[in-house]
C-alpha cells in the first residue's frame, strides 16, 4: 500500500490549502496576497540539474525546512479523502506541514509529496512564501531515522486548477524527488484560490 499510484491522487490541494477569507477581512491596512513564482523559476533543462545524492532507505519524516522563506514546521502524515484527493493539515495550526504517507518518504527513490496551508482565516501560515522560492534553494527534512535529507529546487511553478498536471506532480521518479505543494494562482471571492504553487525539488545531500 506504501506506493498507491502517485497519479490517482487528482489535483490534490487546489482551493483545500487556503482560505484568502484573511484578505477581505477589516484590518488597519491592505493585506498583501501571497508572492506568486515568475516564469524564470520554471523547471529547467534536465542537463542543468547536476549534482544528485544516492537515495535513502525509507524513514517517515518529521519537520521541514527551508531557510530562504523562514520556514521550520513540523509535518503530520496525510491520507486520501474518500473522493481520492489528498486530505490536508488542520487549518487552525498556521505552522504544520503534512505528507502523503501511503507514497514515496522524503529522500527514498520516488516522488514524495509534501503540502502545507497558505493561509487561514486569520493570515498567512506555513507555505505563505513558497511562491518567492528560486531554484537553487535549499529544502531540508528531518526523519525519523535521525537523518536530514537535503533537497535543491529545481523550479517553482503555479499552476490553474484546470491546468493541473497531475502525472508531472506525482508521477514516478527515478531518483529521489520532493514536490511542496500549496494555494497560489491568484484569488477570487467566489472560489478562492485558483490553483497551486508547486515547487519541484531533487535529492542532494543527507547527513
Amino acid at each position: 500500500m506504501r506506493r498507491i499510484g502517485d497519479t490517482a491522487i487528482a489535483a490534490v490541494t487546489v482551493v483545500a490549502l487556503g482560505s484568502g477569507v484573511w484578505l477581505l477581512g477589516p484590518g488597519a491596512g491592505p493585506h498583501t496576497p501571497p508572492p506568486q513564482p515568475s516564469a524564470a523559476e520554471g523547471r529547467p533543462d534536465p542537463g542543468e540539474e547536476r549534482l544528485e545524492a544516492p537515495a535513502l532507505p525509507p524513514s517517515p519524516p518529521t519537520r521541514i525546512r527551508i531557510p530562504a522563506i523562514r520556514v521550520n514546521a513540523p509535518l503530520m502524515g496525510l491520507a486520501l479523502t474518500p473522493a481520492g484527493s489528498l486530505d490536508v493539515p488542520p487549518a487552525g495550526q498556521k505552522n504544520l506541514a503534512g505528507w502523503y504517507e501511503a507514497g514515496t518518504t522524503p529522500g527514498e527513490t520516488g516522488t514524495a509529496i509534501v503540502a502545507g496551508h497558505v493561509d487561514n482565516t486569520e493570515g498567512p501560515a506555513v507555505f505563505y512564501d513558497l511562491g518567492a522560492l528560486r531554484r537553487g534553494a535549499a529544502i531540508e527534512v528531518d526523519r525519523r531515522d535521525g537523518g536530514v535529507a537535503v533537497f535543491s529546487v529545481d523550479a517553482v511553478e503555479v499552476y490553474q486548477a484546470r491546468d493541473f498536471p497531475d502525472e508531472k506532480v506525482y508521477g514516478a521518479a527515478k531518483r529521489p524527488e520532493l514536490r511542496v505543494i500549496t494555494c497560489g494562482g491568484g484569488y477570487s471571492r467566489t472560489t478562492g484560490y485558483q490553483g497551486n504553487v508547486v515547487v519541484f525539488a531533487h535529492l542532494t545531500g543527507s547527513r
